[in-house]
C-alpha cells in the first residue's frame, strides 16, 4: 500500500481514468458491431462517420493505438461501400 499523499491521489486518479477509458471503449465497440451488422447502405453511410469520430478519439487520448483507429476505419469504409 502507498504512504505518500501523491501516490495515493495518483491512485485515485488512475483508477478514475480508468473507468473512463473502459466506458468509451466498450461505447466504440458496441457501435463498432452495430455498424458491422447493418446491411442497409443509408443506415451504414449514416452510421460510419460517427464510429469513424470515435476511433479517431480514442487514438487521440492513446486508448487505443492510432494504427488499430486506422486499421478498423479501413474495414469500415470497405464494408460501407461493399453494401
Amino acid at each position: 500500500m502507498a504512504h505518500h499523499l501523491s501516490a495515493l491521489k495518483r491512485i485515485r486518479q488512475d483508477q478514475k481514468k480508468k473507468q473512463h477509458n473502459r466506458y468509451y471503449a466498450r461505447t466504440t465497440r458496441n457501435a463498432v458491431k452495430k455498424l458491422r451488422k447493418t446491411t442497409d447502405k443509408q443506415e451504414a453511410s449514416d452510421l460510419y462517420p460517427k464510429v469513424e469520430a470515435m476511433l479517431d478519439k480514442l487514438a487521440k487520448n492513446h486508448v487505443i493505438h492510432k494504427n488499430k483507429a486506422a486499421n478498423l476505419k479501413s474495414k469500415l469504409a470497405r464494408h460501407v461501400n461493399s453494401l
